[in-house]
């Protein structure tokens, strides 16, 4: 399903709460460790926070982490959690 050379990440759905807290629902692919993964990372104040993107308690690859996380913040960035 995924290119296995490359790292991948979807966007599956996301939800705005009444305190403007955002949550996105991701599945993906950890190029690093070679297999997909799902998992949520929710937006505070701008900033991501969640174990999939969390240095000690995430699962996937260093590489893999970074590259979700900036890709996730990219989006929340220009507007497509809006």
């Amino acid at each position: 399903m995924y290119e296995k050379h490359h790292h991948a990440l979807n966007i599956i759905d996301f939800k705005i709460t009444e305190l403007k807290t955002i949550f996105v629902k991701v599945t993906g692919y950890d190029a690093v460790l070679g297999r997909e993964f799902e998992g949520e990372v929710k937006f505070v104040g701008g900033m991501p926070y969640g174990d999939l993107i969390h240095p000690q308690r995430s699962s996937l690859s260093p590489e893999c982490r970074q590259y979700v996380r900036g890709n996730l913040q990219n989006k929340y960035t220009v507007g497509e959690f809006s």
